[in-house]
């Protein structure tokens, strides 16, 4: 048996909570709302936030964390956040809404800062949970993680052998490529007798946001708390195609190297088609090339991704500081 039911969109546990919608529900609204709050800091967030500040609406974002896209490589979240806020996005970190209520047409959103404010649309996206409520996994022996997730082994068995399990149901990444990654891991096992496991290590991810963020490898964090040296390469430009248009829009390239062994451990980017560009550098990153290999790959001109090749300068103490 395979267990495959993917996650769920969750509601906060506050007042009015059945007044606001959750992702599923954008593509019902009625009619397109003026002004729009979206609560959350993640993928969905501020993918939504950003579509309904493309189309017009007034869009605030509250995220109860000090930054969105936690997990994600500090500069690119911090980028991501002040590109959003020059596209008009209000967004609102450090703050919950703690109720909702109805005011005439509009919904009265009331934050944890003492704000009450007035929405046409209130969007959820603070999180999804395994859809496993209902199955009966419990009487099948089946053991669930404390969020409801199947707790799975190295190649996706149950803790009742002939049951396994793939996708969002398991709460390892949540990414529909992982989720196909791990269905054909598991059809190789079990139909082809050639035991498989999935292979969770340097997964490339886009967010659609605007601009879109794409990654591989490790954050600057990450490859810091590992210990051992770090070198880190950066670069921030406006696009060639914006200096006729006028668009103030920057692009953020990042590069996180192994200091001893100068393997690319990490590639980052904020901006146009980033992921298009990052998942030709996931198979660098998956294969172990090294900063001195990037170095030695001609780049295409004029593009953006050339600037991936063409990095040079180090980022130190000092530069850091004085940016």
């Amino acid at each position: 048996i395979l267990i495959a039911v993917g996650g769920r969109a969750e509601r906060p546990a506050i007042p009015g909570a059945e007044l606001g919608i959750v992702s599923d529900d954008a593509f019902d609204l009625p009619a397109l709302p003026r002004r729009v709050a979206v609560v959350g800091g993640g993928y969905i967030a501020v993918e939504f936030a950003s579509i309904f500040n493309g189309l017009g609406c007034e869009t605030t974002l509250f995220y109860r964390g000090e930054q969105v896209l936690r997990g994600f490589d500090g500069d690119v979240r911090a980028h991501l956040a002040a590109e959003m806020a020059k596209k008009g996005v209000a967004i609102k970190t450090g703050t919950n809404l703690v109720s909702l209520a109805r005011a005439g047409t509009a919904i009265a959103a009331r934050t944890t800062a003492g704000e009450t404010l007035e929405f046409d649309c209130v969007m959820f996206a603070t999180g999804r949970v395994p859809n496993t409520r209902g199955l009966g996994l419990e009487a099948a022996g089946v053991a669930l993680k404390p969020n409801g997730a199947v707790a799975v082994d190295a190649y996706s068995r149950s803790s009742t052998g002939s049951i396994y399990a793939i996708g969002d149901v398991t709460d390892r990444i949540n990414l529909t490529p992982v989720a196909l990654h791990e269905a054909m891991c598991f059809a190789e096992t079990i139909f082809a007798d050639k035991p498989r496991r999935p292979d969770h290590r340097d997964v490339p991810t886009a967010v659609f946001s605007n601009p879109s963020v794409a990654t591989v490898g490790l954050t600057e964090e990450q490859a810091r708390a590992a210990g051992g040296p770090v070198d880190v390469y950066r670069a921030t430009f406006k696009p060639l195609k914006h200096t006729l248009s006028g668009r103030d829009e920057r692009t953020l390239m990042k590069l996180v190297v192994d200091g001893t062994t100068d393997r690319v451990l990490g590639c980052h980017m904020v901006g146009a088609e980033a992921g298009e560009i990052i998942q030709g550098l996931a198979i660098a990153v998956k294969l172990g090339a090294t900063k001195a290999e990037f170095d030695q790959t001609i780049g295409i001109h004029p593009t953006a991704a050339e600037e991936f090749v063409t990095m040079r300068e180090k980022v130190t103490p000092a530069r850091k500081a004085a940016e």
